[in-house]
């Protein structure tokens, strides 16, 4: 059986999901209304907070959809560390291209709070712009501040 995943983070790169799950095709873009992308899991002891979704009803989130086969579920979950219980498998109604489809996403079981780091900020909003996510929707992911700021930039001083 096939099931629709929505990825929000790196995942929104075709071509990362092509090694992480390769018999999985984009299947449509689509929105997640009534949810808002923030970080979490510093705590956990990674070099930054990972991206996750939480409830909000007055924001959104662009997804990727993929139709996904229970062997490339399988690869995804040992990737994402579910066996592990840092995430959590959530269904979710998406708004897509066609209509509101119904899929599933991976959300991480940990407090909001803390920042990414800025490299992973940015391959989060490089794989935006890889999936066909607005440009504005790519500029507030690279404004969004991170947990070491002054990344990229040219000031060397103390």
């Amino acid at each position: 059986m096939v099931t629709i995943y929505a990825a929000y983070g790196t995942n929104l790169n075709p071509h990362q999901m092509a090694l992480r799950a390769p018999a999985s095709p984009v299947f449509s873009t689509g929105w997640l209304l009534g949810w808002r992308l923030t970080f979490a899991g510093a705590e956990v002891g990674w070099e930054g907070a990972s991206a996750t979704v939480v409830e909000d009803p007055t924001d959104k989130v662009f997804v990727m959809l993929y139709d996904v086969p229970s062997q490339d579920e399988e690869a995804l979950d040992a990737w994402e560390g579910i066996d592990l219980g840092w995430w959590r498998k959530l269904r979710v109604r998406v708004q897509a291209q066609g209509g509101e489809q119904l899929a599933w996403l991976y959300a991480l079981d940990a407090y909001e709070g803390g920042l990414p780091t800025f490299d992973h900020l940015e391959l989060i909003a490089t794989a935006a712009e890889i999936g066909g996510a607005p440009a504005a929707y790519v500029s507030q992911l690279r404004a969004r501040p991170c947990a070491d700021s002054n990344a990229g930039s040219t000031d060397i001083s103390d």
